[in-house]
């Protein structure tokens, strides 16, 4: 199983603290990855997808999170049409650096998500990220109303686009 954990700014314990007897593995591919950002709500489920070059981070419509089974299905079919070969999904902590009930729900999730695709699946630390893609909806000229629809999606883009930043060298980002 191909599952890792970034730290965020408190710390995230490990994946396979969570769930034993799964291998912690880095993906180190040198070929092209598509990646694709999930913002998982029980209302909403945000997504955005890596553009080819895997420099920017793309809002794609939300998706219903309120049938778990069909999510995943969904998922799954995303994935085979845009050839997403890693879903890098929020691991949302509190501000002390602690986990909570949406925190583990959101490590089952990556589990099933990997369980029914085979795809990469990396957690990430996903803190004020909607904070953020609200910020972003405002100077769009967008109020809180108008942005509702929009704003999973656009927190899922946030935290993509911070994991694909993280991977490039620091003198690409200035």
């Amino acid at each position: 199983m191909l599952v890792t954990v970034r730290r965020g700014q408190a710390g995230v314990q490990s994946f396979t603290d969570w769930v034993p007897n799964l291998p912690m593995v880095r993906d180190t591919t040198q070929g092209q990855m598509r990646a694709a950002g999930i913002d998982l709500g029980t209302v909403r489920v945000g997504l955005a997808v890596a553009d080819e070059l895997g420099l920017m981070a793309h809002p794609r419509p939300a998706l219903s999170g309120a049938n778990r089974p069909g999510l995943l299905r969904a998922l799954a079919r995303f994935a085979k049409e845009e050839q997403i070969t890693l879903f890098v999904v929020g691991l949302p902590s509190n501000l002390n650096g602690r986990e909570g009930p949406p925190a583990r729900r959101a490590r089952v999730f990556a589990a099933e998500l990997h369980a029914l695709t085979g795809i990469a699946v990396e957690l990430l630390d996903e803190r004020l990220t909607t904070r953020q893609a609200q910020r972003h909806l405002h100077e769009q000229g967008l109020d809180t109303r108008q942005s509702r629809v929009r704003i999973d999606s656009a927190a899922a883009a946030v935290l993509l686009q911070g994991w694909l930043d993280s991977r490039r060298p620091a003198d690409e980002l200035a």
